[in-house]
C-alpha cells in the first residue's frame, strides 16, 4: 500500500488521484479529496484512492474510498489494515448508504447521522421555478438591478496565469469569510478553491448597472462533478458585501439550467449538517451523544446557522433528500471520533478553533455596537 504526503496539486498522485475520481466517483464529495490538505493513499495496483487527513489519531476520510463497486469491500479492509499498523482508527465522514452496506457486512459499525443533502434532477428545475413564486420574485430582484451571471473559463486560472476576474472573486470570497462567525474551515468545506479550479466550474455574478459599478464582481458559485452521477455538487455559493438580493438565487438558477443545458442529471448543495429531512427511521444514539446533538442545535446557531442554512436549500423544493453519515468500526460512537472529525474540519485543536470563534463573535458584537 502506499501512503502519500500532503498533495499539490498538479502532482503527478495529485492527477492519479484526479483520474480515479473522474472515472469512479459518486458520493457527491468526491471530488473534494483533491482539495488542498488532503493526504493520498493508493493500494498497490493503483485502481482506487483514498484521501483523508490525520486528526486526534484518526484517519478522517474525505467521505468513501474512490473505487470500482466491486472493489469496494477490499479497498476498504486494505486501507484499514494499514491505518491500524501505524496504530490509527479509521473514520469515514460524509458517507451515503452505499458505504453503509458495505462496512455494515465486515463488523459492528458505529454510524451517526449527520443530515442530509437536498437532490434535484437538473432537467426538472424550470418546471420547479416555475412553481415557486417567491423564488421568481428574488430572480427578478437581482435581474432588475441589472446583476448578471456568466459561467466563467477557468482555464486561465488552472494554468497560473493572471486572469482580472480573480482579483474580484478573492474580494467576494474575503468580505465573506469576514461576515462569518467561525474562523474558515477546511477539509470538506475548503474556502479557498480558487485556485484549484481544475475540473470544476464557476459562476460568476457582476453588476451591470451603472457606470461605477459596471462589470463589478458580487458573487460566485463553484461546482464539483459528480462523474457517476452525472451531475454536480454545488461546494460553494459567496455573495459579496454589495450584492444585490436575489443574486444567490440567480447564481443557483444559472448554474442548475446550465448543467441542464449540458446534459447533467444530477445536483445537490451537499449536507444540511443536522437536517432531519430525510425520511428514515432515526438512528439509535446514546444519551451523551443525543444531548450533545440536542446542544449543538440549540447552542450553536451564534456559530454556525444550521436552521438557516436547512431553510436555504429547503425552499428550493427538492425532488429528495439523502441521509449523510460519519461512520467507524466499533459498537458505538465515541468521543474520539467527534473530537478527531472536529479537529478536520478546524485544522487545530478544536478548543483552540472554538476559543478564537468566540472572541470573533465577540469582536463582531462589538463592531456592530460601534457603528450604531
Amino acid at each position: 500500500m502506499t501512503e502519500t504526503d500532503i498533495q499539490c496539486p498538479w502532482s503527478a498522485q495529485w492527477h492519479d488521484a484526479q483520474n480515479l475520481v473522474l472515472r469512479y466517483g459518486c458520493n457527491a464529495t468526491a471530488y473534494q479529496i483533491l482539495n488542498p490538505g488532503m493526504m493520498f493513499w493508493f493500494p498497490p495496483e493503483g485502481h482506487a484512492v483514498v484521501g483523508y487527513v490525520l486528526s486526534g489519531g484518526f484517519r478522517v476520510v474525505a467521505g468513501s474510498p474512490i473505487c470500482a463497486p466491486e472493489h469496494l469491500a477490499s479497498v476498504v479492509a486494505w486501507f484499514e489494515d494499514d491505518a491500524h499498523r501505524s496504530r490509527q482508527r479509521v473514520c469515514y465522514f460524509g458517507v451515503q448508504e452505499r458505504l453503509t452496506r458495505v462496512l455494515a457486512i465486515q463488523g459492528p459499525l458505529a454510524c451517526l447521522r449527520l443530515g442530509a443533502q437536498p437532490v434535484w434532477s437538473p432537467q426538472r428545475w424550470p418546471a420547479m421555478v416555475s412553481r415557486k413564486p417567491s423564488l421568481r420574485a428574488q430572480l427578478a430582484r437581482a435581474r432588475n438591478k441589472q446583476v448578471v451571471v456568466t459561467r466563467w473559463t477557468t482555464e486561465l486560472a488552472s494554468s497560473h496565469h493572471p486572469d482580472p476576474d480573480l482579483a474580484g472573486l478573492s474580494q467576494c470570497l474575503r468580505e465573506w469569510l469576514q461576515t462569518r462567525p467561525l474562523p474558515p474551515m477546511h477539509f470538506l468545506v475548503e474556502p479557498e478553491t480558487l485556485a484549484y479550479l481544475e475540473g470544476r466550474r464557476v459562476y460568476v455574478a457582476r453588476c451591470e448597472g451603472t457606470e461605477r459599478t459596471e462589470g463589478t464582481v458580487v458573487g460566485f458559485l463553484v461546482a464539483s462533478p459528480v462523474p457517476v452521477r452525472n451531475g454536480w455538487f454545488v461546494e460553494q455559493i459567496i455573495r459579496g458585501t454589495s450584492a444585490p438580493n436575489g443574486t444567490t438565487e440567480l447564481l443557483l438558477d444559472t448554474a442548475i439550467r446550465d448543467m441542464a443545458a449540458s446534459g447533467a442529471d444530477y445536483v445537490t448543495l451537499g449536507l444540511s449538517p443536522l437536517s432531519r429531512r430525510a425520511d428514515l427511521p432515526p438512528v439509535e444514539h446514546p444519551a451523551w451523544l443525543r444531548l450533545v446533538l440536542h446542544w449543538i442545535r440549540a447552542y450553536g446557531q451564534q456559530f454556525y446557522n444550521f436552521d438557516g442554512l436547512d431553510a436555504f436549500k429547503a425552499k428550493f423544493l427538492p425532488e429528495t433528500w439523502e441521509p449523510v453519515y460519519a461512520v467507524m468500526r466499533g459498537p458505538r460512537v465515541s468521543w474520539r471520533m467527534l473530537y478527531a472529525i472536529a479537529g478536520a474540519f478546524s485544522g487545530t485543536s478544536p478548543l483552540w478553533f472554538v476559543g478564537q470563534g468566540v472572541g470573533r463573535v465577540v469582536r463582531q458584537q462589538v463592531q456592530r455596537m460601534v457603528k450604531a
